[in-house]
């Protein structure tokens, strides 16, 4: 298994109405390529079945998107996810991989 999968199938592990970080699906891979992460995410060709649109950066800011930021945030608030100044709380919405 390559390492973007080995991401996918991190993905749909993230329920519903929780985000993740590049940091922390990194060290679920054992590894601190978090650029690689991103990259990785960028080049997901199914976001609807792996849902990359749940990353965002450790400091709770959404961060980008393939396809736009405007989308992201549209799809974490049909989550549940609450965003304020383009943030997201992680004391309520992170997941953290086990």
């Amino acid at each position: 298994m390559n390492f973007d999968q080995k991401i996918c199938n991190l993905l749909i592990k993230i329920p519903k109405g929780k985000v993740s970080t590049y940091k922390y699906l990194a060290e679920a891979l054992n590894c601190k390529a978090y650029r690689a992460v991103g990259n990785a995410l960028n080049k997901n060709k199914s976001p609807e079945k792996y849902p990359c649109f749940k990353i965002i950066n450790s400091s709770g800011f959404v961060g980008q998107y393939k396809n736009g930021q405007k989308t992201k945030i549209r799809l974490l608030k049909k989550e549940g996810i609450h965003i304020k100044n383009n943030k997201i709380n992680l004391g309520k919405y992170l997941y953290k991989f086990k």
